[in-house]
């Protein structure tokens, strides 16, 4: 009978230093973008010291000052209100920029953190299911050895989100379960889990490898 493969389940991330090194550049990138708002905030202030030297020197008596008119000067207040206005603008969209881009930056901090730890646990599921099939022959009596072991070990993985999927009864639903075998049942409605020949596991909502299942079919 032909298996229904999980198109949700991801493909292991490449090794290396990738994630690493994206985190240094943006880093510098983040600290260049601060620097920039400085720059602008010194702007602002060197124009309206400018703005206010000039004003100190137009002397009521002075000729260059009796010689605007009073539109004159009208267009040049207005100049500087509209020049330190397009300047503040510009600030608050840089700023506005750069929150935006440190929220993508811890976005994707997160989503590597969690492909690091997805990898590492898709590494130790051939010793999760040895434990689980050990616990179905009864090899795990509660205060042994090795039951204290496999209860460590579950909790230690569930500290970091890693949840079971696939339970007998189950609705069978191609995102977290694979069907292994089909069968025919009369009394069957719908595809309902028959029987889980090995659990899936799944890291939050990202499913790192789907149960594989025997599946109960409408005949």
């Amino acid at each position: 009978m032909a298996s229904k493969k999980n198109p949700d389940v991801e493909p292991e991330p490449e090794e290396g230093s990738a994630p690493e090194a994206e985190a240094d550049a943006v880093e510098e990138v983040v600290a260049s973008a601060d620097d920039d708002n400085d720059s602008i905030d010194d702007s602002l202030d060197e124009i309206v010291v400018e703005l206010e030297d000039i004003e100190q020197d137009l002397d009521p008596d002075d000729s260059v000052a009796e010689a605007l008119s009073e539109e004159d000067e009208a267009l040049l207040d207005q100049a500087a209100v509209d020049l330190v206005a397009e300047m503040r603008s510009d600030m608050l969209r840089a700023q506005a920029e750069l929150v935006n881009f440190r929220t993508r930056v811890e976005r994707d901090r997160a989503a590597n953190r969690e492909a690091v730890i997805a990898e590492v646990i898709r590494s130790m599921l051939p010793a999760l299911d040895d434990l689980t099939r050990a616990e179905k022959h009864g090899d795990l009596e509660e205060g042994t050895p090795l039951a204290i072991v496999a209860t460590k070990i579950r909790a230690s993985f569930e500290r970091y989100g890693l949840k079971s999927i696939g339970e007998k009864g189950e609705t069978f639903d191609p995102n977290f379960h694979e069907a292994v075998v089909q069968l025919p049942t009369p009394d069957a409605t719908e595809m309902t889990i028959a029987d889980v020949i090995d659990p899936g596991y799944a890291l939050g909502e990202r499913v790192i490898r789907a149960a594989k299942v025997a599946v109960a079919v409408p005949e």
